[in-house]
């Protein structure tokens, strides 16, 4: 399965402030160190905002920074938030009807796939992630 690109951006714009949790980044450290346009991310870092995973300070110092503990940040909500995530709990094969009383052909397969999808990120805080990996940004 694949993430749509806000997802993923979302991902990994909180992921890499993840690292110092405790810094400031400005949108311009974030859009030269992640690859992200910088409309693109500014629209993610308001709903960001919003949601209360970071805050904006304004001004000529200001930036983004954590407004709550990446251990109280989980995969499902940053999803959910940016894009919903009832896009990634419907039936794999499209169908609106698809249920347990209406199946289509693939759904006791993909119930389990998408109950272990769910619970793993329900279950999983950014404080959860591998800060050592030598992948650069």
């Amino acid at each position: 399965m694949k993430l749509s690109n806000t997802s993923e951006y979302a991902l990994r714009i909180l992921s890499f402030m993840a690292k110092e949790p405790e810094q400031l980044y400005t949108a311009k450290q974030l859009v030269d160190k992640l690859i992200i346009s910088d409309k693109y991310l500014r629209r993610l870092m308001t709903t960001l905002t919003k949601v209360g995973f970071i805050r904006s300070t304004q001004g000529r110092d200001g930036g983004y920074s954590f407004a709550r503990s990446i251990h109280q940040i989980y995969l499902f909500d940053i999803i959910d938030a940016v894009e919903g995530m009832d896009k990634y709990m419907g039936c794999i094969m499209g169908f609106e009807q698809c249920s347990d009383e209406n199946p289509c052909v693939m759904h006791n397969f993909w119930v389990k796939i998408r109950t272990e999808f769910q619970q793993s990120f329900h279950q999983t805080s950014l404080a959860d992630f591998n800060f050592d990996a030598t992948f650069k940004y």
